[in-house]
């Protein structure tokens, strides 16, 4: 039961990570903000938790899991009660700020915690479920707080992850135990992987599949609304594009079982 709350915060957070996208040119209009600076909080947010995760997962690394995915879920959900009573576009970048840090520190942890609460012949299918729940965030989430924002303001789509993060922090809380095995991997020791040529190379490619998917994703809104597509119109294009790449998703981890992985990559 523990690894379902790890999964809901892991949905919580991929669900504020990947709504923005809907909420872009609501917040440029009432922030009275052009829609690509409104893009840059999906920028502070990425680089924050790139920057963050690494140095926090270390500084932590000697206090017991249970404390620091409280600490985690907590720092995410007060970025989000933040930007829910934003006034201005400097206290909204900080609140998506904030909630990088919370995000970046929770979901290594929740994947080392999901193996260490799990029985030997489970682990791969506690990740698997942890993992998850950022999938089930892209085709569930994003459409739901989307079609929220439409409804209720874009403030209220802060609000209703707020609810879902605080929610799987009272689980864990409930249902975690203490005195997890902790991270002794020191800073050195993860950049130390950096210095092989083929992860450097997968590095590279990951990072040019993800300017491109996410740019898209980012602004996928805009050209919409252009199109004269409403709310709900919307929400379901976010869906389709949700659920395909879950299905892109389970079918590249099928294919890449029968062909390899290389050969999988190249198609």
């Amino acid at each position: 039961m523990s690894v379902f709350w790890l999964a809901l915060g892991a949905f919580a957070i991929g669900t504020e990570g990947f709504v923005i996208a809907g909420l872009l040119p609501s917040i440029a209009t009432d922030l009275a903000i052009s829609v690509p600076a409104a893009g840059q909080l999906v920028t502070a947010y990425a680089l924050t938790y790139a920057v963050g995760s690494p140095i926090l997962a270390v500084t932590l690394n000697n206090i017991d899991r249970r404390t620091v995915l409280a600490l985690a879920l907590s720092t995410f959900i007060a970025g989000n009660l933040a930007a829910m009573v934003a006034s201005n576009y400097a206290l909204l970048l900080a609140s998506r700020m904030l909630m990088a840090l919370g995000s970046g520190l929770c979901m290594p942890t929740a994947l080392a915690v999901s193996v260490a609460v799990a029985a030997p012949e489970r682990r791969s299918r506690a990740v698997a479920l942890v993992t998850s729940g950022l999938t089930v965030a892209t085709v569930i989430g994003v459409p739901l707080g989307n079609l929220v924002g439409s409804l209720l303001g874009w403030r209220a789509t802060f609000a209703m992850v707020a609810l879902i993060g605080a929610v799987a922090l009272a689980g864990l809380l409930l249902g975690l135990p203490r005195g997890l095995p902790r991270n002794t991997a020191s800073l050195s020791d993860r950049l130390a992987v950096a210095r092989h040529r083929n992860v450097l190379t997968a590095l590279l490619i990951t990072i040019l599949w993800a300017l491109g998917g996410f740019t898209v994703f980012t602004y996928f809104a805009v050209p919409l609304r252009g199109l004269g597509f409403d709310a709900s119109q919307i929400s379901l294009a976010l869906l389709v594009f949700g659920g395909a790449a879950a299905i892109g998703n389970m079918f590249g981890g099928v294919l890449a079982d029968r062909l390899g992985t290389l050969a999988t990559a190249g198609l």
